[in-house]
């Protein structure tokens, strides 16, 4: 974990949302499903957590943000923080699920898997913007023709419907089916680990894990 300060460069909208690109040096750059807390001087009660979106010049784009910068804000950051994707190096077809409002949290796994040469699809309900001709987008109703071509699966979904997720995936009799499947899940991580608050408790298959820093990123068997 690093400490140091970054720069808010722009304010964009992405997919409809507003995103920011911020500019640090390489080792803050959180991996995909990793985060920074980022505090101004301001004197806000929290850190914002900046989640990777998409590399950028110098930086990196963080997952919407609903913060009231300014381009040229100096910010403080910490990290990188929490559990990122590990994507397999023998994954040829990739599903990105989004069951969110936005696929801003498995997007920044696009990249590194068109690095690999592997096949696409992001999977998602919202609009969509910007990517790059290679990726395919699917609505939800798409999902299990999907995750039956898929050899690696990454999920993005709010903590509270984390079981909706795991008992359809078992009416489909797809919970169990590839080879390597992880689940982002959202939620709050105020502290970024250093109090173990609670907040961002998980239910997991051998107990309560902090999404702070034993994930955010899960493996789907562990949840």
């Amino acid at each position: 974990m690093q400490t140091g300060t970054g720069k808010v460069n722009e304010l964009i909208l992405l997919d409809g949302l507003p995103h920011t690109r911020i500019s640090c040096s390489a080792e803050l750059i959180p991996a995909p499903g990793q985060y920074l807390l980022a505090s101004d001087d301001s004197n806000a009660p929290l850190p914002v957590p900046l989640f990777y979106t998409d590399s950028a010049p110098g930086g990196f784009i963080a997952a919407p943000t609903s913060v009231s910068w300014t381009p040229g804000t100096e910010i403080f950051l910490r990290g990188p923080l929490g559990k990122g994707f590990v994507l397999p190096a023998s994954a040829r077809k990739v599903a990105l699920v989004s069951m969110e409002d936005s696929p801003a949290h498995v997007r920044g796994l696009i990249q590194p898997v068109l690095k690999l040469g592997a096949a696409v699809v992001v999977l998602t309900n919202s609009h969509v913007e910007s990517l790059p001709d290679d990726v395919e987008v699917q609505p939800l109703t798409s999902l299990v023709d999907a995750l039956g071509w898929a050899d690696y699966a990454a999920f993005d979904v709010a903590r509270e419907n984390v079981p909706e997720l795991i008992e359809n995936l078992r009416a489909l009799n797809q919970a169990h089916t590839w080879k390597e499947a992880e689940v982002f899940v959202r939620t709050p991580v105020p502290c970024g680990g250093l109090a173990e608050c609670g907040v961002c408790a998980v239910a997991t298959t051998s107990g309560w894990k902090l999404a702070c820093k034993d994930g955010p990123v899960f493996d789907l068997r562990e949840v």
